[in-house]
């Protein structure tokens, strides 16, 4: 009996031990896929140990950050939520939870994780751009600059992305297994990526791979076009690294990949060069070169950046060389991932990061550089061109109203797909205001924009000292635009915008305002004081004297005008008259003497009380401010410009 017991105990102990040998070798195995990228391999083996009740939460713990980087946020929260809460799992969990839950829309939960992450790495630039003033911080894009987003007829069930176009064709990286030969890649489940190309604007033609020995069984991706210092056509693509046509490790057995070129040769593309740029040690790819082949972008994990992944750029040499990396900022880069980069026509770059704040995982944007075109800030595209999930590989036609972004946003055929945008640019009307007399320009208008439809106000906009204004406008519509000024009669300028391209980003309309025929507004008087029973200039007088004085002899100098003076109807009408007959022969002189031509001042008067404006005729019936009112120096207008045929007779 003792001995039967033994057998049984020996049996038992023996499973045991094959268990758990079984249960560690797939940690092993687990640990070592992760390692190599085979995230889709590595789950697997985790799940066994979680099966088999081996090591549990270190299983899920790896298991949440294998589907956060096989881009499958949803996933990955069950894990986190079974090991988030332990003392033992490092702090930077807690901003991969946090970014899992925000991706995922729960925000309040997100901003617990992100917070509790920031009492741990306070110093972490991500956390100052999530978080404002202990809440989430809401994305903020120019909602004027609006993005249609489709489907292209080609993608497939498995990984399309990264699209490029040269000529009639449109070149990009799949996955696809029906055209890809070789073994499926361990990260997730699919073939190794080749580069293809399909007539762009044919719904019907068929991708075909590129031709010649770009291809092989490992990954390539993310292809440019460019030229060499002949001029000729070249193209840079990404490839992982390998030696003999076999796989090349890095430091720690890790796949890493390089940056290649080609050159075409009897109408196939046949890899010339390894950059200089590469190492075996870490990443180096999704190239893309300037506009007049001066730099080449690209991103790279390479040691001494500020986060996962950066963007940098190498100048390119006149003989073709490639200069030594530089990192594009902590405008651009922070501790997360940014990569993708694409420079458009006007040499602004656009680039993905999930370090920004977004909508969620990856998202696309746009970079603002200052004067000395140094990179100042960055600018979300917002939706539809974001979405929780990846939104990457953004590239544009050299008009900017067309173009392609890579995503595997919900409602895709598959992992990534690729996705056509039509862009309608913010449109702007901006002009100079002059004066229709002496062709100045006018400060202080104020121009307003109505619909013609609706009748409501859309715009509003002052002109500054040189009578520029501009302010935003939408297409289509039919508009009245409303220009004011004091000194000038308002006037209306209809125009509309159904047949404005897309390509155009400004309507220019400049308007020419009429000046008003009187001196008080034009230059902007106040009252002109006399003392009592005194006809001498007063300082104060003088001062307002003066701007008659310049609005005769440099604002309008042909202005000719005759000058009044009146009082009040307190007194005599002779006493009055000879009053307002001094006063107005002062006035007249202290005119002259400043620079005002005698022949543009037709006749001085006095009218003592004779031109009330209003019902005064003594004390008795007027206040004090009543009779003020009459008590004036006027300077009606008889010319503001010389007539044409003066002008002509002149020349």
């Amino acid at each position: 009996m003792r001995h039967i017991a033994n057998i049984i105990f020996t049996l038992i102990f023996s499973m045991v031990i094959t268990t758990g040998q079984a249960q560690y070798g797939a940690q092993k195995r687990g640990d070592y896929y992760f390692g190599q990228f085979q995230y889709s391999k590595a789950i697997k083996e985790y799940e066994k140990m979680v099966e088999g009740k081996f090591n549990s939460d270190y299983a899920h713990q790896r298991m949440a950050e294998c589907y956060l980087l096989i881009r499958d946020f949803k996933k990955s929260l069950p894990h986190f939520e079974k090991v988030i809460n332990k003392t033992s799992i490092p702090t930077d969990y807690y901003f991969k939870y946090g970014m899992a839950l925000y991706s995922d829309g729960q925000l309040d939960e997100a901003a617990t994780w992100l917070k509790k992450y920031k009492k741990f790495n306070k110093n972490d630039s991500r956390v100052k751009r999530f978080l404002k003033d202990g809440n989430l911080a809401s994305v903020v894009f120019n909602s004027r600059e609006r993005y249609e987003v489709k489907t292209v007829p080609f993608n497939t069930s498995e990984s399309d992305f990264g699209a490029f176009v040269d000529g009639e064709y449109l070149y990009f990286s799949s996955s696809r297994k029906d055209l890809v030969d070789g073994d499926e890649y361990g990260w997730n489940d699919e073939p190794w990526l080749d580069i293809f190309m399909v007539k762009e604007d044919n719904p019907e033609s068929i991708p075909e791979k590129i031709k010649g020995d770009i291809n092989t069984k490992f990954h390539e991706s993310s292809l440019v076009f460019s030229t060499d210092y002949k001029n000729d056509t070249i193209i840079y693509f990404t490839r992982n690294n390998y030696f003999k046509n076999k796989k090349a490790y890095g430091a720690e057995d890790e796949l890493n990949l390089k940056i290649f070129s080609a050159k075409k040769e009897k109408g196939v593309w046949k890899e010339n060069r390894n950059l200089r740029i590469n190492s075996d040690y870490y990443s180096t790819g999704h190239p893309y070169v300037s506009p007049g082949r001066t730099r080449l972008y690209y991103t790279s994990d390479r040691p001494g950046g500020y986060g996962g992944t950066d963007i940098y750029y190498s100048d390119i040499h006149p003989r073709g060389g490639i200069g030594k990396p530089v990192n594009a900022g902590p405008a651009v880069n922070t501790e997360g991932n940014e990569m993708f980069p694409f420079i458009n026509s006007e040499g602004v770059l656009f680039f993905s990061s999930d370090g920004h704040v977004g909508f969620g995982q990856l998202d696309i944007f746009s970079t603002i550089s200052n004067e000395n075109e140094e990179i100042v800030d960055v600018v979300n595209l917002g939706t539809p061109v974001n979405s929780p999930s990846d939104d990457f590989a953004f590239y544009a036609h050299e008009d900017g109203i067309t173009g392609y972004l890579s995503s595997n946003r919900e409602g895709g055929l598959g992992g990534d797909d690729i996705y056509k945008f039509k862009f309608t640019p913010e449109l702007s009307l901006e002009g100079i205001v002059i004066d229709g007399v002496n062709l100045k320009p006018l400060d202080s208008v104020k121009i307003a924009i109505f619909n013609q439809k609706t009748g409501d106000q859309e715009g509003e906009a002052l002109t500054d000292a040189n009578g520029y204004y501009r302010m935003y406008i939408n297409r289509e519509r039919n508009y009245v635009i409303e220009a004011s000024r004091k000194t000038h009669p308002t006037k209306n300028v209809y125009f509309n915008t159904y047949t404005t391209p897309l390509t155009t980003k400004v309507i220019s309309q400049n308007i020419t305002l009429e000046p008003v025929m009187d001196v008080k507004l034009l230059a902007n008087l106040d009252k002109i004081y006399f003392d009592f029973n005194k006809s001498d200039i007063r300082p104060d007088a003088a001062k307002e004297l003066d701007k008659v004085v310049k609005l005769m002899t440099v604002t309008y100098p042909d202005m000719i005008i005759h000058l009044e003076a009146h009082t009040d109807p307190i007194g005599s009408h002779a006493y009055n008259d000879n009053l307002s007959e001094r006063r107005a022969k002062s006035t007249y002189d202290y005119l002259i003497e400043h620079g005002v031509p005698k022949e543009h001042i037709l006749s001085y008067k006095g009218f003592g009380e004779r031109k009330l404006i209003n019902h005064c005729t003594s004390r008795k019936d007027c206040t004090d401010e009543e009779l003020e009112l009459n008590r004036r120096t006027e300077f009606p207008i008889v010319q503001i410009k010389r007539p044409k045929d003066l002008i002509v007779k002149s020349k």
